[in-house]
């Protein structure tokens, strides 16, 4: 196999594909491998690690086809590390040359016949707006855990939901649930429950807008944006029942400003060490931030606000109630509350497609 391709094309597409391939090389090494495979001028690269795969094409000026596992990691370093212009890439006997300018690095490919075949995605596709669906993932997967003790958790679920497609996750600290209004991707009543982390990698791929082709098989979900296509194991289980922890109604809410509220927030946490939970204190009077750390010290911050129901302290993880405000896109969010040990819910004023709901924590 002989190519050649620009620098920064080549770059994208190894970095691209190797964000699936495997660290952990116990059970099998060559998964630690990009897979390469030439056809004319095209080249398609795949990396996986048998929950996850990423596989792209690019054009190259192809010059002998052909297929080599080459070591990811050390494959996107050299190829960065070359200088600007066309790269060459060639497959000998026994390595692998990647020369670019007066550089030139020889590398030791993997087993190509150890390399996983594939199987194919589902034929049949739904079309999504891509930056519809990356906004309702920004707001939802920040919310899914990262335990993998708990795998449940570490996914998100897509559920058909009046007459569109609905998005929860939960890492039962904090709960976020999104509606796509009219977005039939899923059947009646059906659902299913797709890992986080490829959701994660989907967010990258959906940067710049147009559309993702979605094919649901029975065990794994394919997306595709693009020439790229991600793959992913579908996770087995019952998603916890969610709707129970979302409050019928909230007797307290405050109405604050976003952009202000976030960076109060920014700024108190930097004294909530250790930690340290950031208490609201609400009232007829506004709103105030306030974070105290023994032995450091502690930070205080008023708000304008609008405040109906009871005055009352609350307290939250900072990171979490950060999150929840930041996934936010209205210019002003309202936070509904019963009282200052249960669940809270945070939206945009003016729009009801999204929550996020955000457990307290209890402070002396």
């Amino acid at each position: 196999m002989k190519f050649r391709c620009e620098r920064e094309v080549l770059a994208d597409a190894l970095a691209t594909a190797g964000r699936a391939a495997t660290g952990r090389t116990g059970t099998l090494p060559v998964l630690s491998g990009l897979r390469l495979e030439l056809a004319g001028d095209r080249l398609t690269v795949t990396g996986t690690d048998l929950d996850l795969t990423i596989q792209l094409d690019i054009s190259v000026g192809g010059e002998v086809d052909g297929g080599v596992v080459m070591p990811a990691r050390l494959s996107a370093d050299i190829v960065r590390s070359l200088p600007s212009g066309k790269v060459e890439v060639a497959v000998g006997d026994d390595d692998v040359k990647i020369t670019g300018g007066r550089s030139q690095f020889s590398v030791r490919p993997l087993s190509l016949d150890d390399y996983p075949r594939l199987a194919a995605p589902a034929s049949s596709a739904v079309t999504l707006n891509a930056a519809a669906f990356g906004e309702a993932l920004r707001q939802v997967v920040r919310a899914a855990s990262t335990d993998e003790a708990r795998p449940i958790l570490t996914g998100v679920l897509l559920a058909a939901e009046n007459d569109g497609l609905r998005l929860v996750a939960t890492d039962s600290y904090r709960l976020a649930v999104r509606d796509l209004p009219g977005v039939s991707v899923l059947g009646a009543d059906q659902k299913v429950l797709v890992p986080g982390r490829a959701l994660n990698e989907l967010q990258r791929l959906l940067g710049g807008g147009g559309e993702v082709v979605l094919r649901l098989g029975d065990r794994d979900a394919t997306f595709e944006v693009g020439t790229t296509r991600l793959t992913t194991r579908l996770i087995e289980g019952e998603f916890p029942n969610y709707r129970q922890l979302i409050p019928a109604s909230h007797p307290n809410m405050l109405t604050v400003e976003r952009e202000p509220l976030l960076e109060a927030i920014r700024r108190v946490k930097i004294l909530a060490r250790d930690a340290t939970p950031v208490r609201l204190q609400i009232s007829s009077d506004g709103l105030q931030l306030t974070a105290i750390t023994q032995d450091v010290g502690n930070a205080t911050e008023e708000l304008d606000a609008v405040a109906t129901g009871s005055d009352l302290t609350v307290a939250f993880n900072p990171d979490y109630l950060a999150a929840g405000v930041e996934a936010v896109d209205s210019e002003q969010i309202t936070l509904s509350t019963i009282d200052g040990l249960k669940p809270a819910v945070v939206r945009g004023v003016g729009g009801d497609d999204y929550l996020y709901l955000l457990m307290p924590v209890r402070v002396p």
